[in-house]
């Protein structure tokens, strides 16, 4: 049997750390879709105007077909 994902990009963020961002957009895609594994491709973050770190993560997904 031949398995075949799709594969989907999204970014998260966070307030306290990568990790939040990771697992916050891992708990939300899988709401509605089965993963088979996920990429973190990038890590980057900002600082807005009042000097607040937001922390964010693109990641890659493999979604069960």
């Amino acid at each position: 049997m031949v398995k075949t994902f799709e594969i989907i990009e999204k970014v998260g963020t966070s307030k306290k750390c990568y990790c939040d961002a990771i697992e916050d957009l891992v708990k939300d895609v899988k709401k509605e879709k089965p993963i088979g594994w996920f990429e973190v491709k990038e890590i980057r973050g900002r600082v807005d105007e009042n000097g607040a770190i937001e922390y964010q993560v693109a990641v890659k997904f493999g979604i069960k077909s």
